[in-house]
């Protein structure tokens, strides 16, 4: 049977699992020999997936001399996802209190405009 590869989500996952089950920071060339062997991400791909969840700021990479660590803890993803619904649940009551004052705004404007619609029929 054909082994079907695995989606670039599910390769994203599977990283994250690596450091949230760790704890640890790596360089590339660790995470290119944990990644195939504990994960079944092929070692051609790692890199690409890390710089996926780097620019997504969901992994650190931080230059040291003349290498890259990269790490990520399960706290942060956690803060940086209670961030994320603090400002959605902000942006969502500005939402509704912009809705309500257009609301009473067009409940002003129709009782000037009723008189005048009966008078033009």
């Amino acid at each position: 049977s054909k082994k079907k590869g695995l989606s670039a989500e599910e390769k994203r996952t599977r990283m994250m699992e690596i450091f949230f089950e760790t704890k640890d920071v790596f360089q590339l060339k660790d995470l290119e020999k944990i990644a195939p062997k504990e994960k079944g991400i092929t070692a051609m791909s790692v890199k690409e997936v890390l710089q996926s969840l780097v620019d997504d700021g969901m992994v650190d990479c931080e230059r040291i001399g003349t290498s890259n660590y990269y790490w990520a803890f399960p706290s942060k993803a956690l803060h940086a996802r209670k961030r994320k619904l603090e400002v959605l649940e902000s942006q969502l009551s500005e939402g509704s209190q912009k809705h309500a004052s257009l609301q009473k705004s067009i409940e002003k404007a129709k009782i000037g405009r009723c008189e005048t619609a009966k008078q033009i029929k």
